[in-house]
C-alpha cells in the first residue's frame, strides 16, 4: 500500500523487505518483533527456519490452512471455514488500518484506488476494506463495486472519496522507467 499526495509517494507499507505491512498471499505482514523470539524459543527455529515461516507460511496460506491465493481463500470462506474467514478479516482489516493510518498522514483523503490483482479483480474484497470508512467520506457503491470492468470509479455519486478500480500495467511502467534511463545515459553520454 501507498501514501500518494501530489503524485509522490510519502509513505508505503513495505519496510526493509516485503514482510513488512499488509498480510500478503505467504507473507505474515507486521508482527511483533517478540514473535521472532518466540519462535525461536518454543519451536527451536532457526533464523533461516524463523525467515521461511515469516514469507513462505504465513499470510493467507498461513492463516487460511487453504492457499495463498485470495481466489481459493473466499471460495472456502464462502463454503463455511472459519480459518478462511478468519484470513479475509484479518487481510481486510489491516488494509483498513492503513487507509486510516494514512489518511491521518495525509490530512484527509482524494481517493482510494484498488489495482493489482486482488484490488482489480475482488469486488468482495473492495466491499470489505470500504465498509464503516463513512466517517472518512468513503461511500462504496455496491452495484458499480460487483460489475467493475477495468477502470472504474465505484464510489456513489455524492461520495467525498473516489472509490477506484485501476488496472495495472506494470509492462508499461518498466518500459518508460527504461526509456527515461536510457534517455539519462545518452544524456550524459554527449
Amino acid at each position: 500500500m501507498a501514501a500518494v499526495v501530489g503524485g509522490k509517494v510519502i509513505d508505503t507499507s513495505m519496510g526493509m523487505t516485503p514482510a513488512e505491512g499488509l498480510m500478503m498471499g505467504t507473507r505474515s505482514g507486521d508482527l511483533d518483533p517478540a514473535i521472532l523470539l518466540y519462535l525461536a524459543r518454543e519451536l527451536g527455529a532457526t533464523p533461516d527456519e524463523i525467515d521461511d515461516i515469516i514469507n513462505k507460511k504465513s499470510g493467507l496460506l498461513g492463516v487460511s490452512g487453504v492457499s495463498s491465493d485470495m481466489r481459493d481463500v473466499v471460495d472456502a470462506a464462502n463454503s463455511g471455514n472459519r480459518l478462511a474467514e478468519l484470513a479475509l478479516s484479518i487481510f481486510c482489516y489491516r488494509i483498513k488500518k492503513y487507509i486510516g493510518a494514512y489518511a491521518a498522514a495525509m490530512g484527509g483523503l482524494n481517493a482510494i484506488v484498488f489495482t493489482g490483482g486482488i484490488g482489480e479483480n475482488s469486488a468482495e474484497i473492495r466491499s470489505r476494506v470500504c465498509t464503516n470508512l463513512s466517517f472518512l467520506g468513503v461511500e462504496l457503491d455496491e452495484e458499480k463495486n460487483r460489475t467493475a470492468a477495468g477502470f472504474a470509479d465505484i464510489s456513489v455519486n455524492s461520495s467525498c472519496v473516489r472509490i477506484l478500480v485501476i488496472p495495472t500495467n506494470e509492462e508499461r511502467m518498466i518500459a518508460r522507467e527504461t526509456a527515461q534511463v536510457v534517455a539519462s545515459l545518452e544524456r550524459t553520454l554527449k
